[in-house]
């Protein structure tokens, strides 16, 4: 019997697979522009309190507010206007009781105000004075020094991956250089007699290689730099001499097709040439991608994938995206995008596999409709036309039309 027949279901494989595996984070110094979705290798305290100074969120009148309290539109009250704070500088003047300053959004308050009243709320007066037609509580449009963060503080964890705010954080505490994982290389290797480089013509029976630059791209989604190694044939020599080349200069390998049954398909016997323990699954329980094989090499991930395109992205999903993650130290099973929606059909499953089926997604009353797209897993455009992911359960016989799945996006 093949040895991939003996399957295993998805959740034991991955643990199986980091049962052996062990990502270590390296760690690499970036500026400031050059982070935006990198890893923090460690976590990030600040220097200094944020804002670090007490400032209006408001255009209008820095006061006491105490002098406001009864103040409406029938009973304004009545304050002395001593001055304007100035934008970036201090105010160099206090607040005595019954006096007010105007300010601006981010000006410093005077010393002695602890509230601002917007201008909306206040009405100009002759001499110098200005009406408030309602009442200030204290700390009423005040961002306090250290409200958002206090000098010392965790601002950002170990294991976290960069976002638009974080960088816009960091950079209001002048943190202008940060340490991130460095990101894992993930070498990918393409095999098969009929494959040809996208630029080619192809000749009858031939196919273009569409895996090694799908998976680039989920790698470098991912996080990881993505190392292609070309097309290789299905002779074992070759193959071999690239696997081995591969795993000294890559923290991951790939082989795409070369994973069933077939006499030609030679990839778990490179891969066991390769470094102990080897092969620990051959198979696994999904469709599509049952022929995948996971493997560990003198410390270092290796991974088999099916050769049918949708085959091949949706184990990558499964399995590689989960190491490259590792590797960045990002934690283990962290939230994936996604949608609760409406099945529109019923779909079909086998009880003891995972199925995953791609749907396309559309407003429809009550929320969203996902529409399955049936296709077979060597074509590719069926899964670029898809939204997200559904899985069907290890246990489950199938959906029914109606039912509330949650979708997986498919991350752009």
């Amino acid at each position: 019997m093949p040895e991939f027949l003996r399957l295993t279901a998805p959740d034991p494989a991955l643990k199986t697979l980091f049962e052996h595996f062990q990502p270590q984070v390296v760690g690499e110094v970036v500026p400031l522009e050059a982070a935006l979705r990198r890893v923090t290798a460690e976590a990030v305290v600040a220097r200094q309190p944020l804002p670090a100074f007490t400032r209006s969120s408001v255009d209008g009148y820095a006061l006491r507010a105490a002098d406001t309290y009864g103040a409406s539109d029938s009973q304004p009250a009545f304050l002395k206007v001593v001055g304007e704070a100035p934008m970036g500088a201090n105010t160099g003047f206090d607040l005595r009781p019954g006096e007010a300053a105007l300010i601006h959004t981010g000006g410093m308050l005077p010393a002695a105000a602890d509230a601002v009243v917007m201008v909306e709320y206040t009405q100009p007066v002759g001499s110098g004075e200005v009406e408030v037609l309602r009442a200030a509580a204290a700390g009423e449009n005040v961002l306090q020094m250290g409200e958002d963060v206090q000098p010392g503080q965790e601002v950002i964890p170990a294991g976290r991956r960069i976002r638009p705010a974080e960088i816009g954080g960091l950079a209001a505490l002048g943190v202008v250089q940060v340490k991130v994982a460095r990101q894992p290389r993930v070498g990918i290797l393409s095999s098969g007699d009929e494959l040809v480089p996208p630029e080619a013509e192809t000749q009858p029976g031939q196919v273009r290689d569409s895996n090694s630059y799908s998976l680039s791209a989920l790698v470098e989604q991912a996080g990881g730099v993505a190392v292609r190694y070309g097309i290789l044939p299905d002779l074992a020599a070759p193959l071999q001499a690239t696997a081995e080349r591969a795993l000294a200069e890559c923290d991951v390998v790939v082989f795409t097709a070369g994973s069933s049954a077939s006499v030609r398909d030679l990839t778990a016997e490179v891969i066991a040439r390769l470094g102990k323990p080897g092969v620990l699954v051959h198979g696994v329980s999904v469709r599509p991608g049952k022929p995948t094989i996971l493997a560990v090499c003198n410390g270092k991930a290796v991974i088999g994938l099916p050769g049918n395109p949708v085959s091949a992205l949706v184990i990558a999903g499964l399995f590689l995206r989960p190491v490259i993650e590792g590797a960045l130290g990002l934690p283990a099973g962290g939230p994936r995008p996604s949608v609760a929606a409406r099945l529109t059909v019923n779909v079909a499953s086998q009880a003891g596999r995972e199925d995953y089926v791609a749907v396309r997604l559309a407003a429809g009353p009550g929320g969203y409709q996902a529409e399955p797209i049936f296709s077979k897993s060597n074509l590719i455009f069926s899964l670029a036309r898809a939204d997200g992911l559904v899985r069907v359960p290890l246990a489950a016989t199938g959906l029914e039309a109606g039912e509330i799945v949650s979708v997986e996006l498919i991350q752009s």
